[in-house]
């Protein structure tokens, strides 16, 4: 067993680096070599991350792309022997980001902070709701959901205090349905 299979850890990320401008060809082709070589199953994605600026001169307005990290790609991939010699041996790329040559996966933490894969989140409350809060100071209360944030995280939830109703904001990972 070689080096790089050792390494497999399931599906990463990983940052390939390339020459400048080559970004949309390194894509390109590795798409290619991923659809004729049968490669779905070990390289899943590939980005190039970039950020929509409209650029206003008088009253033109033009919407320009501008690569966020030039020079690199981001692959979903298993890390083995043949989907590494993929990546590596196509024109463009000079190797992958980390110690010498051993490429080295983003953590969780900064697959969050790049914003390079969404996740999507669902609740399972809605505004209305009754909840039962399982965590933090209020813990063991009940109480309706008035708002939720755009982002998903973050519930405010009415809750009874005697004789009057008190908004508490909270993470949503610390409210459940009621029973």
């Amino acid at each position: 067993m070689s080096d790089i299979d050792e390494m497999n850890v399931g599906p990463r990320w990983y940052v390939a680096h390339t020459y400048s401008g080559y970004e949309s060809k390194v894509k390109a082709n590795l798409e290619k070599i991923v659809e004729n070589r049968g490669l779905g199953d070990k390289i899943f994605d590939i980005r190039i991350p970039v950020e929509t600026i409209v650029e206003k001169n008088g009253d033109i307005e033009k919407v320009v792309e501008v690569k966020i990290f030039p020079s690199y790609v981001y692959i979903k991939m298993v890390m083995t022997d043949e989907s590494w010699h993929a990546v590596r041996n196509i024109t463009g790329v000079t190797g992958f980001v980390g110690p010498g040559s051993r490429p080295t996966p983003l953590s969780d933490a900064e697959v969050e902070a790049l914003n390079i894969e969404e996740v999507k989140v669902r609740l399972a409350v809605n505004v209305g709701d009754n909840v039962q809060i399982v965590a933090g100071l209020f813990e063991g209360y009940t109480g309706v959901v008035q708002s939720i944030s755009d982002d998903l995280r973050n519930v405010t939830v009415m809750v009874k205090r005697g004789r009057r109703d008190m908004p508490v904001e909270l993470e949503a990972s610390a409210i459940k349905p009621a029973d």
